[in-house]
């Protein structure tokens, strides 16, 4: 069970668009053919250095994906990392691969950056397991508010 975890920018947008419309689906939501296309340019363009994003193939098959997202903080001299997607494919849940690539994101920010932070479902409950293993919750509770175009 060989497994790799590569740039995103080294991917194919196709290996990419499977896995991301999957994790829309995931979430019960959709987005427009552009909001996906711009999300891919976004993430493999150097015009846009503050995201990038990894991906984790096992025995050939692209299974995953992060995508993370740096900005800078009030709080702190280093900038922050946000980790805003992580997905893998259901077939391939339960083998430690969402570990594998949040552990990378660490690894790959650890230098530059204070912190990696991510938001999850309040349902999402299999990702919490994980989650409370290997990271702090902050009892932050998210708000949002949708602006006008």
């Amino acid at each position: 069970m060989a497994i790799q975890i590569i740039p995103i920018a080294t991917c194919s947008y196709t290996e990419w668009l499977t896995l991301w419309q999957a994790y829309l689906s995931f979430y019960q939501t959709a987005l427009s053919e552009q909001q996906s296309l711009l999300n891919w340019q976004r993430l493999t363009s150097q015009e846009y250095p503050e995201m990038s994003g990894y991906m984790i193939r096992q025995d050939n098959q692209m299974v995953g994906f992060v995508h993370l997202i740096s900005h800078a903080s009030t709080w702190t001299t280093r900038p922050y990392c946000y980790l805003q997607d992580l997905f893998i494919d259901e077939k391939y849940r339960n083998q430690g691969l969402a570990r594998k690539l949040i552990e990378h994101s660490y690894a790959v920010c650890s230098e530059h950056f204070d912190r990696v932070y991510w938001l999850t479902h309040e349902s999402n409950l299999t990702a919490q397991l994980l989650y409370d293993r290997i990271a702090d919750k902050t009892g932050f509770i998210q708000y949002k508010k949708i602006l006008p175009p």
